[in-house]
């Protein structure tokens, strides 16, 4: 196959919001690991979209179900370059988790 024909999702690039369900409750953004979300206007909104590891908690966690996300494509790369640097499978989250992979 080649190279120039092969293609990967960037992080981040499966979530979205929807703004009719979204209630501004915060949920969100208390579970993501990395900051991806922030309110505005009374609103979820992505802001740091590349730092979206994909994991899925603000998705799991969000009562008003008006966030989606391809869950773990994140985890997946988190593993695999843990596989291959020899060491425990980490997204590097930091914090609380202890920069295991969510």
């Amino acid at each position: 196959m080649n190279s120039s024909t092969l293609a990967y999702l960037q992080n981040g690039q499966s979530l979205a919001i929807d703004p009719e369900r979204c209630t501004a409750c915060a949920v969100c953004l208390e579970v993501c690991p990395h900051n991806v979300l922030a309110i505005e206007a009374r609103q979820a909104v992505i802001k740091r979209r590349e730092l979206c590891m994909e994991c899925g908690a603000c998705q799991n966690n969000c009562p008003a179900k008006a966030i989606s996300v391809k869950t773990g494509v994140g985890c997946v790369a988190a593993i695999v370059n843990g596989l291959l640097k020899g060491t425990a499978p980490s997204c590097d989250c930091g914090g609380d988790s202890g920069g295991k992979c969510c």
